[in-house]
């Protein structure tokens, strides 16, 4: 696999000369300034690419080329959209880019209650409660239909959680949440969010499924003309939350979609540690069943804890190889895919990773770098995930 780091952009406090110490071999970014529905044009593509280049590094994969609310709802202006989308494709291929990564999640990305929950060794790694997730869903966001979805005994501690949180505590639990996610193209506020809820009014499962199924036969094709592979992020975590739907959170979600999608243009994007939060998940599973139309693969771990809802865990980023992921079986799976495309001869046989949200560890605690991507618990995921490479390989 092609060892790859997310970078996101001027703005990011890691520099990419940097990034050479580490072992990095490609750079997954996208043009967050960019709003979703927008075109990303010929001159910003390739303002990208050339400063990479100055570094020394290949733009490798696109992460994300977002889908607009617009078109996951079907909204007004859904045409004009789709265009957008096509036209975007469209200038990316002619840039030499060739795989594009994005998610059809529900207003939210992926959603933590704590960025930077202590751990026993003295660092720090993100953490979800699905209690004060409650907290803010019942007593901040205060949406309207919050209490159906939680249990008796869930409320009356979200209650009692609430009111024991300082005012400070509260706004923390409300950034963190839905203020300024890493790679986000908006920062919003509850008003917002409560906006965007409205607009998924009779938007069930199937319907938003069907909705991921339409955008793809509307750009899946003209993506496969211009050579470009399309993988879909799962939800993160995988479960429904503020009432909205879930549609890529198994393999079998993942299954549906691509046999309706049923071209190679139309693929996924692994996350190990998005997928592994739901107990049961089989990542060897997945690759032996889809591997083919995996165009990208996220490493990372997570950690289920006891929490209120044994169908909605608690969790936390663990390191690499500690988590609930069978980080090893799933390498190895990986790469006897890659040996079978090789064997095949497609193009594609390399696939690209990244070591993600890694735990902020040592000088990476006073860095101030965005939450889940730091410098020193990145490189160590990469230096670990290295190690098992090798030794499938070998």
């Amino acid at each position: 696999m092609k060892q790859c780091w997310r970078w996101f952009g001027p703005k990011d406090k890691i520099p990419l000369s940097q990034l050479h110490q580490v072992g990095v071999e490609g750079i997954v970014t996208a043009l967050h300034h960019i709003a979703p529905g927008d075109v990303w044009d010929p001159a910003s593509i390739r303002e990208r690419i050339d400063l990479l280049a100055a570094s020394g590094f290949t733009w490798d994969v696109v992460e994300s080329l977002p889908v607009s609310e617009t078109i996951k709802t079907k909204g007004p202006g859904y045409a004009a959209n789709l265009d957008a989308y096509r036209a975007s494709l469209t200038n990316l291929a002619q840039a030499g880019i060739h795989t594009v990564c994005y998610n059809f999640m529900p207003i939210l990305d992926w959603t933590r209650t704590i960025l930077r929950a202590p751990q026993p060794h003295g660092g720090t790694a993100m953490h979800f409660s699905l209690l004060d997730f409650a907290v803010f869903d019942l007593h901040i966001l205060q949406r309207a239909t919050a209490a159906e979805d939680y249990s008796p005994e869930l409320l009356e501690d979200a209650r009692a959680r609430y009111s024991a949180l300082s005012e400070q505590q509260r706004r923390s639990l409300q950034n963190n949440i839905i203020a300024g996610l890493p790679g986000a193209n908006d920062t919003w506020t509850l008003s917002d969010v409560s906006t965007r809820l409205a607009t998924y009014d009779g938007i069930d499962a199937a319907r938003l499924r069907q909705n991921l199924i339409d955008f793809l036969s509307e750009v899946a094709p003209h993506a496969q003309d211009l050579g470009i592979r399309l993988c879909c992020h799962p939800d993160d975590p995988p479960f429904p939350l503020l009432g909205l739907p879930r549609v890529m959170s198994s393999t079998d979600d993942y299954a549906s979609v691509l046999e309706a999608a049923d071209i190679p243009a139309s693929g996924a994007t692994l996350c190990t540690g998005s997928l592994g939060v739901a107990p049961g998940f089989d990542p060897v599973g997945f690759v032996q069943r889809l591997g083919p139309r995996i165009h990208f693969v996220h490493l990372r771990n997570t950690k289920r804890v006891p929490g209120p809802d044994p169908k909605r865990p608690d969790f936390f980023e663990a390191p690499h190889l500690e988590g609930d992921t069978d980080m090893v079986g799933t390498i190895c799976a990986l790469m006897q895919e890659e040996a079978n495309r090789r064997r095949m001869g497609r193009t594609d046989a390399e696939i690209p990773m990244r070591p993600d949200h890694g735990q902020e560890l040592l000088s990476d605690l006073a860095a101030d770098t965005m939450p889940g991507y730091p410098l020193i618990g990145r490189m160590r995921g990469l230096a670990e995930l290295r190690g098992i490479m090798a030794a499938c390989q070998g």
